[in-house]
């Protein structure tokens, strides 16, 4: 990165969020103070095996901490506040400034990991709170989201002020408090520097539906069907749960919960008052028998096919308690997230399969809207802050390069647009912005216990492990003899069923055979290391020919020789 002036310019780039959905961190960096915006992961495609989460590479916090003013989160959903608890493990942070339920969520989140309680301070911020920095003031401002206590962060400066959206939806009859858009007005009034907006639905025309309207929807639906209601959605979607909820208050239903993440959603619901219910309406998953199917809803995760969550065991039948009847009707209150349509398939053909009525969205059957700003309202929020410089943040490219036009569109000049990638700085003075240059960024994986222990060369061994399958030899061998004095012995996982390629495995331990001791043949000494690795070369070569395929080739000696 080139030097930032302290005193002249300000700094804004990302870790996480450009050119994906999700791991959003995005960092304003002004007169030797970094502040921090959100701190999230992202879910891994199919393609990365055996991970968890994806995280953002930490390392230009770990070497600037000491700069590090606070983590200021936007809202409760994981991909902005499922990475903190990795964050903490590696970076020190003063203060987590969030509002509302936000707080209780990463609460919860860091109870996970006892090891971090009180290592930093979670301060809870209100929509009129500001605090004062070295001249940096920060605010806030409310916004409709598909999870309560939404907020856009404002930072004022001598410079200017860059006011970073979060995520939002411009939502003129919300189901929770309304967005403050006489703030959002008065802001663009006074002059804004700079916006970070986000672009997740900027390919959508207009507007997105109204919460309100899929909760009428779905209370419509609840009045028409008899038998037993299982519903699946989105666990942070509280707002849709209340109105789940307030259905089922409606129309004379008991409500079971399953799944732990929904657990927790209506549990910090509860709490902070955003789910509202009459005693004894949530009744407890090993009490659904105990009521008929037209008084019984079952709420539950799954609405994406993840393989382990509730509906899609009770598509394949491996659920505990949930066994479909005859007459059951599955509500899909969601849209698949791009990458998970196969899955939602899969499950949704096992529900026809086992004979339940099945609703998912579309125009028919209004179920699900989304929680993010489609064109027209990201037009709007560019025409009521009227920014000098635009950033479309979180999205994939095309979702910012779109974004970026609607933004030429409502006036913004098209050379003070800025497309980034993930580390690129963009450096602001009080005349112009220019691209300053990189920070270190990129992609690390989350896999048990560990921090970014697992690398590309593991992904893709995995993947090669997936496809082609393990070749073992393993080889009795006399270094000082130079011979091979026991039949060596095959271990193949995934490549070839030993005992139907017994032709093909002889040929491949007397290549082997053939090869090592011509190897041992050409010096006074045997380098085992280097044997191995030329055998591993040799047969991935000979099985490659024979079969076309590259399994891992893994050779194991055990040398008889004495050891000196």
């Amino acid at each position: 990165m080139d030097k930032i002036k302290n005193r002249f310019e300000i700094g804004i780039f990302a870790l996480g969020g450009l050119g994906e959905v999700g791991k959003n961190m995005y960092v304003i960096d002004y007169l030797e103070q970094l502040f921090i915006v959100d701190s999230g992961i992202l879910f891994p495609d199919s393609h990365l095996l055996g991970v968890d989460y994806v995280i953002p590479d930490y390392t230009y916090l770990q070497e600037n901490q000491n700069k590090i003013v606070g983590l200021f989160i936007t809202h409760g959903h994981e991909d902005h506040i499922g990475g903190i608890p990795f964050l903490l493990k590696k970076v020190k942070i003063p203060k987590i400034y969030a509002a509302g339920v936000t707080v209780d969520l990463i609460e919860n989140k860091l109870e996970e990991y006892p090891e971090l309680l009180g290592e930093t301070q979670i301060v809870e911020f209100k929509s009129h709170f500001v605090y004062e920095f070295n001249k940096v003031t920060v605010s806030f401002v409310r916004l409709a989201h598909s999870i309560p206590d939404s907020f856009a962060i404002c930072f004022k400066t001598d410079l200017g002020t860059i006011v970073h959206t979060g995520d939002f939806k411009i939502d003129l009859t919300p189901v929770g408090p309304g967005a403050e858009y006489d703030k959002l007005a008065k802001l663009g009034n006074d002059g804004v520097l700079a916006l970070l907006s986000d672009s997740t639905n900027a390919l959508r025309p207009g507007f997105t539906e109204s919460e309100k309207k899929i909760g009428a929807s779905i209370k419509e639906l609840f009045r028409q069907v008899d038998g037993r209601i299982i519903v699946a959605t989105f666990a942070s979607n509280m707002f849709r749960v209340q109105q789940i909820v307030e259905a089922c208050v409606q129309t004379n239903r008991k409500i079971a919960v399953f799944g732990r993440s929904m657990e927790k959603t209506i549990e910090v619901g509860q709490q902070v008052g955003y789910i509202k219910s009459p005693k004894g309406t949530i009744v407890q998953p090993e009490d659904i028998d105990l009521y008929q199917p037209n008084e019984i809803c079952l709420l539950c995760t799954g609405s994406q096919g993840e393989p382990l969550a509730a509906l899609s065991r009770i598509a394949n039948g491996s659920h505990r308690l949930i066994k479909l009847m005859p007459g059951d009707t599955i509500i899909f209150s969601s849209n698949p997230i791009p990458g998970n349509q196969e899955g939602v398939n899969k499950t949704i053909n096992l529900l026809f399969k086992k004979g339940a009525n099945v609703i998912v969205h579309s125009p028919i059957a209004d179920t699900h809207t989304t929680g993010h700003a489609s064109q027209g309202e990201l037009k709007l929020m560019l025409n009521l802050l009227k920014p000098k410089y635009f950033i479309p943040i979180h999205g994939e490219y095309r979702m910012q390069r779109v974004h970026a036009d609607l933004a030429i569109e409502c006036g913004v000049l098209p050379q003070n647009t800025f497309i980034l990638e993930n580390g690129d700085v963009v450096a602001i003075n009080d005349h112009s912005a220019r691209i300053a240059g990189t920070v270190t960024s990129g992609e690390v994986y989350i896999d048990g216990e560990g921090i970014g222990d697992i690398s590309s060369t593991i992904i893709t061994e995995r993947r090669k492990l997936s496809s082609d399958g393990m070749f073992s030899l393993v080889i009795t061998i006399d270094t000082k003899k130079k011979t091979i004095p026991i039949e060596p012995q095959v271990v193949s996982r995934g490549f070839i069923y030993m005992k139907d390629s017994e032709t093909l495995t002889k040929k491949f331990i007397d290549d082997a055979k053939a090869f090592l001791l011509q190897e041992m043949e050409k010096g006074k000494e045997v380098n085992l290391s280097l044997l191995k690795s030329s055998l591993a070369t040799f047969l991935s070569e000979k099985i490659y020919q024979t079969t076309d395929r590259r399994p891992i080739v893994i050779p194991i000696f055990m040398d008889l020789a004495p050891q000196n």
